[in-house]
């Protein structure tokens, strides 16, 4: 297989590179790793005459923390990513999940803009970057906005950037105290069928102060789950010891993954049957609250 002749070109800054994509219009794609666009390219099922090279983009790179946030930039490996001080002091579960991600060959070139730019639905990175609450960085020419990663994509390879717009850096909040994450998958072949990641912060008395459960995989976009039966709680579901999840709450986490599972609808395309994929929901978004209570209770 073949690339198909095209133009690069390699700009020095990210608002010269989005300028340079708006006036080239849908003739002209982005790429830094290239993992999913040239493969694409090369099976015919996209085409672009130019590609635009964002590798020697200054400020694309790097991982860091300021006033709590935690910064990813958009052309970062997953391999930085995985193995990176910063993010595994603040989200370690971040990293195992990106370390997961296809393969090592793949991992050291491909990026989290470019992974999250192309909206495979079948992929890891979004379902977490929602339970968490990050915020995409984007740039249009000199300008920015921050859009929340729940509004980032639109559909199957869709996301919500204006024509010549660039992702430029992912942002992390600072983690609440007392807070488990968990992030589950499951591959039938090279992409995941299902992901799931569960986000619970606990109370002072033990009790769920806030909750988040995000399907992805299954759909034509990640969606969150009602977590709304497991807000609160009696006292009986307060922590009966230190690093114990609440009592009582396994019942309320086995009712919301099954809304969860009930609530989604698969996509068409074969990898399973719509009622296998929903019972791997139910199976994934309990384990998931299960861990992330547990994580959670330990923290606190």
């Amino acid at each position: 297989m073949k690339l198909p002749p095209f133009t690069l070109h390699r700009p020095a800054s990210a608002g010269q590179a989005s300028r340079l994509l708006a006036d080239l219009g849908d003739d002209a794609a982005a790429y830094c790793g290239g993992t999913e666009l040239l493969l694409a390219m090369k099976l015919g099922l996209a085409s672009y005459e130019h590609l635009v090279d964002l590798k020697r983009v200054d400020g694309l790179r790097g991982i860091g923390t300021d006033n709590g946030i935690t910064r990813i930039g958009a052309a970062a490996t997953h391999h930085e990513i995985e193995t990176s001080a910063a993010l595994r002091a603040r989200y370690p579960e971040m990293a195992v999940m990106i370390s997961r991600v296809a393969n090592l060959r793949v991992r050291s070139v491909g990026t989290l803009g470019g992974n999250l730019c192309f909206a495979d639905p079948h992929s890891d990175p979004m379902s977490f970057l929602i339970a968490a609450g990050a915020t995409l960085v984007c740039q249009l020419g000199d300008a920015t906005r921050r859009i929340p990663a729940a509004a980032f994509l639109t559909g199957p390879y869709q996301t919500a950037l204006a024509p010549g717009e660039l992702l430029t850096a992912v942002e992390l909040p600072a983690r609440p105290d007392r807070t488990g994450l968990s992030h589950l998958r499951m591959k039938l072949t090279e992409r995941p069928v299902v992901t799931v990641t569960a986000r619970i912060t606990l109370g002072s008395r033990g009790e769920v102060a806030a909750a988040r459960l995000i399907v992805g995989a299954v759909a034509s976009v990640p969606f969150a789950a009602d977590t709304s039966s497991l807000i609160g709680g009696s006292p009986g579901d307060t922590a009966p010891r230190p690093g114990a999840p609440p009592a009582g709450l396994a019942g309320r986490a086995e009712a919301c993954a099954e809304q969860a599972a009930a609530g989604c609808a698969p996509l068409p395309d074969g990898e399973a049957s719509p009622d296998d994929l929903r019972h791997l929901v139910f199976v994934h978004a309990r384990q998931a609250l299960g861990e992330a209570l547990a994580a959670a209770s330990a923290a606190a």
